[in-house]
């Protein structure tokens, strides 16, 4: 008899492993978790390539995806690739429009290509690309969750996050969004699930509150 639960696959952020939904539990008589990680983009390689490139690795048929940060983005392009039962966005955009003016500015002067990303192996200042945080304690448990350090691939990203293009955001969509969020602030999101003194690493910190609400958004 084949299974009726609902597969569920998860994204992570910029440079951020699956290890950061280590504390995501949804009931297993509904749900299979499956985790995505990075891969090195090839070079010359667009969102909509890499995106193509990640479906690769869904070997289910019209999962659930969820993606936090950048990995929110990768999953609505793979949405318009394969046939998904629902798309949910943590921590994310869902249009340029929702980027904050820093990331607009870059795009029209490229200043993003001056930050200091060889630098990733500072895991401090990777933080505080990745998760937006000024980070003095836990340093042990970012460097954890943070460790994709090649310096091509944060490039990469950066570029492709600014220079994105969607306007219109694909149906059905669930956005959760913290309410302190501060590499997307939630001044600038429409239409989103708010989560009160959440932060850009909340999936990380607020794990509990995804444990509770995930299922019910899931099965809406």
């Amino acid at each position: 008899m084949p299974s009726t639960k609902i597969h569920v696959y998860f994204m992570p952020g910029m440079a951020a492993n699956s290890s950061i939904f280590e504390h995501i539990k949804l009931p297993e008589d509904q749900f299979e978790t499956h985790f995505l990680d990075w891969v090195l983009p090839a070079k010359e390689m667009n969102l909509k390539a890499y995106a193509k490139e990640m479906c690769s690795f869904i070997s289910h048929k019209n999962p659930v995806l969820i993606g936090v940060s950048l990995g929110g983005v990768v999953v609505q392009e793979m949405a318009k690739i394969i046939p998904v039962r629902k798309v949910i966005i943590i921590s994310s955009v869902k249009s340029k429009q929702e980027l904050p003016k820093r990331m607009l500015f870059a795009r029209y002067t490229n200043i993003h290509k001056l930050l200091p990303t060889g630098l990733v192996n500072n895991v401090e200042l990777l933080t505080k690309y990745a998760f937006g945080e000024t980070v003095t304690k836990r340093l042990a448990l970012y460097e954890k969750y943070l460790s994709i350090r090649d310096k091509r691939y944060i490039d990469w990203c950066i570029h492709e996050l600014v220079n994105w293009q969607q306007v219109i955001p694909p149906k059905g969509l669930i956005h959760i969004q913290g309410a302190k969020d501060s590499v997307f602030p939630i001044t600038n999101i429409n239409d989103c699930i708010t989560v009160k003194k959440g932060t850009h690493a909340m999936i990380i910190h607020r794990a509990k509150w995804f444990n509770e609400n995930l299922p019910t958004i899931i099965l809406e």
